[in-house]
C-alpha cells in the first residue's frame, strides 16, 4: 500500500497536466475551491510540519554553509530573474506582480522527489525546502514590495501577516504533533505512514489550487497566452540554469549542483496562488503565473531528473 502510495505522488506532474487539462474543458467542476485556497496551503504546510522534527532544524546548524548557500540562491536568482523577465518583456501590472511573487516564494516540495530522481542530494534538499520557507516569512514580504513596487504598491505588512497565518502556524502546529507523536507505543511506525501520505495530500492540494487558478482565470490565460507562457518559462529555465552555475561556481561538487539547481527552479507555487488571489483581486492575472509556474517547474524538474538520472556523480555516497 505505501509502496502504491509512494508511486502516485511521484507521478506529480502528470497529475498537475491532467488536473490543469481537466481544469480548463470543465471549468466549473473546479472553481468550488477557490474560498479555501489558502486553508488547503495550510494543510500542505500542516503535512510539511508532520515530516519534520527537532532533529532536523539542529542539522541547519551542522551544515550552515551548505543551507546558507542555498538558501541565498534561492533569494538572490529567482526574484531577480522574474523581475528582469517582467521588465524585459514590459509585461502588464497583473503578470508582473503574479511573476515577482512566484519568484519571491520558496522552494517547493516537490524539489525533494525530483531531488532524488536526479540522484541528488536528498537530505541537503528536505534542509533547504525547509530552511527557506521559513526564511520567506520574512524574506517574500519584503522582496516583493522592493521589486513589484515599480508596478504597483505592495503592503508588505499585509503579505507578512499572511505568511504567518499560512505558513509559520500550521508549520509550528505540524512539527509541534510530530513530536507528540513520540509518545505513542509506535510512534515510528505512524511516522512511516505520515511521510508516505503527506505527499500524496500535498500533490492533491496543490492540484486543486493549480486547477482552480486554471478554471476561474480562463478567459485571462486566453487573451494573455504568449507573454505569460512564455516568461514563466523563462523564468523556470533561469532559475535551473543560474541555481546550477551559482553551485559550480562557488565550488560544490555535482550531486550538490544538482540539489541547488532543482531548489531554486522549483518555487512554491501554490503559495504563490494564494497570496496573489488574497492580496491582489484587483488584479485579474496575478494569480494566474503561479498556476503555470506550478506546471512548467515540475515538467523542467522531471526532465532534468530522466537526464541525471542516467549520469551518476562522483559521489554518490553522498545523496
Amino acid at each position: 500500500m505505501k509502496r502504491l502510495i509512494v508511486m502516485f505522488s511521484n507521478a506529480f506532474p502528470l497529475w498537475l497536466v491532467l488536473g490543469c487539462g481537466w481544469a480548463w474543458w470543465q471549468p466549473d467542476a473546479w472553481t468550488w475551491f477557490r474560498p479555501h485556497i489558502e486553508v488547503g496551503l495550510g494543510v500542505i504546510m500542516l503535512g510539511m510540519g508532520l515530516t519534520l522534527r527537532v532533529a532536523d532544524f539542529a542539522a541547519v546548524v551542522r551544515t550552515p554553509g551548505l543551507v546558507g548557500l542555498g538558501v541565498a540562491a534561492q533569494f538572490l536568482i529567482m526574484p531577480l530573474a522574474a523581475w528582469a523577465v517582467a521588465k524585459a518583456f514590459h509585461l502588464e501590472p497583473g503578470l508582473a506582480i503574479g511573476l515577482i511573487l512566484v519568484g519571491c516564494c520558496p522552494g517547493g516540495t516537490a524539489s525533494n522527489v525530483i531531488c532524488y530522481l536526479a540522484r541528488a542530494n536528498v537530505p541537503l534538499s528536505v534542509l533547504l525546502t525547509m530552511s527557506s520557507t521559513i526564511v520567506a516569512i520574512v524574506a517574500t514580504p519584503m522582496l516583493t514590495r522592493w521589486l513589484a513596487g515599480a508596478w504597483m504598491p505592495v503592503d508588505a505588512l499585509a503579505l507578512f501577516r499572511s505568511m504567518l497565518i499560512v505558513v509559520l502556524l500550521p508549520l509550528a502546529c505540524g512539527v509541534a504533533a510530530n513530536s507528540w507523536l513520540g509518545r505513542l507505543r509506535h510512534p515510528e511506525r505512524v511516522r512511516s505512514w505520515i511521510d508516505s501520505a503527506g505527499p500524496l495530500l500535498s500533490v492533491a492540494v496543490i492540484v486543486l489550487i493549480v486547477g482552480c487558478v486554471v478554471a476561474a482565470k480562463k478567459p485571462e490565460i486566453s487573451r494573455s497566452a504568449l507573454p505569460l507562457f512564455v516568461s514563466v518559462f523563462l523564468l523556470h529555465f533561469f532559475g535551473f540554469l543560474l541555481g546550477y552555475l551559482f553551485a559550480w561556481l562557488t565550488g560544490c561538487r555535482e550531486s550538490l549542483r544538482r540539489t541547488i539547481s532543482i531548489e531554486v527552479g522549483m518555487q512554491n507555487s501554490g503559495l504563490g496562488a494564494a497570496l496573489a488571489t488574497r492580496h491582489f483581486p484587483q488584479l485579474a492575472l496575478a494569480p494566474v503565473p503561479a498556476a503555470i509556474s506550478a506546471v512548467y517547474h515540475c515538467l523542467i524538474g522531471s526532465l532534468l531528473a530522466a537526464w541525471w538520472r542516467t549520469r551518476p556523480t562522483e559521489d554518490e555516497g553522498h545523496r
